[in-house]
Order: C-alpha cells, then structure tokens, then sequence
C-alpha cells in the first residue's frame, strides 16, 4: 500500500491544471480506502474489518457531500479496485479525472495491534498536480465507535483545510 501510494503522488505531473470558478464546491472524488491487519490476532476478522472500512469511506463521502466546500464525485472503476493499493496511480488519476475531480482523496487504515490502528490519507490536487493534505492519524480500538471517530475526526480536518488553493 505504501508503494502504491508514493507512486500515485508522484505521478500528478502528468496532470493538466483545470480551473476552478470562485466559490464553487470543489468537486472531490474519494477512492476506496485500502486495509491491512499487522495485528496477529488469532481469531479472523477480515469480514468485520471489510464491512467497517467501506462503512467509514462511505461515511467520509456523505460528510464531504453534506459540508459547503466540496461536491463528491463518483468514481467509475472495475468492481472492487477503486484505491491505490488495487491500481496503478496512472489508472487511479485518470479515472478521477473522467469524473470531473479537482481533488482525488485515497488512504488506508493498517491495525498494528489489538488496541492501535492507523489511518493514512492523503489529497491530490489534480489541477495543481501536488498533493495537498496528508494526515497520519491514529485510533485506539477496533470497535464501530472507534472507526466511527476515526472517520469524524477526518472528515473534520478535510472541510477545514482550505485544499482548492
């Protein structure tokens, strides 16, 4: 995932700069997230695990909607590989850019252990081909209330950051 990443930042140059009407929402595509347990835990919660990440892209997406600064757009992709770790940063920019984004929004969450799990997220302007938010964060437990702050928390910080500079 990490390498997918880092290759999918430096692979905005290839983009060409849009422009942007003021006071327009900021049209923002939000990929997949992708998820990896480092944890060890005996027992398989990989159904749990799938079930709670597309619940907090799905929730990441409808508080983005729901705020005054962005406009979410649909992302077109092959079943089951709409996120940087599941294609090619090439791919992955040219399909937010079909959908009309200005900002490509993609991540992942990796659970270290029984009691931490981190969140990677990382804004792509595709106009100003640069990235322009990346947060590491981290969340204690692995329950629906834990996911569900981790995500709050996210969101929050993404409708206050001022991306479309």
């Amino acid at each position: 995932m990490k390498r997918a990443i880092a290759a999918l930042a430096g692979a905005v140059s290839i983009l060409s700069p849009a422009a942007l009407a003021a006071g327009e929402r900021v049209p923002i595509a939000v990929a997949g997230f992708d998820y990896s347990d480092s944890s060890g835990e005996a027992r398989d919660r990989q159904g749990e695990h799938q079930a709670r990440l597309e619940a907090f892209v799905h929730a990441l997406r409808r508080d983005l909607a729901k705020s005054s600064r962005y406009r979410v757009v649909e992302l077109e992709c092959p079943p089951a590989s709409c996120s940087a770790g599941r294609m090619t940063p090439a791919e992955l920019l040219d399909v937010a850019r079909r959908a009309g984004a200005r900002l490509l929004l993609y991540g992942g969450i990796h659970k270290m252990s029984s009691l931490v799990q981190f969140g990677k997220a990382e804004a792509v302007d595709l106009a100003a081909d640069k990235v322009v938010f990346d947060r590491l964060i981290s969340f204690r437990g692995d329950s629906e209330d834990a996911w569900r702050h981790a995500e709050s928390f996210l969101a929050r910080e993404l409708i206050a950051a001022d991306l479309s500079r």
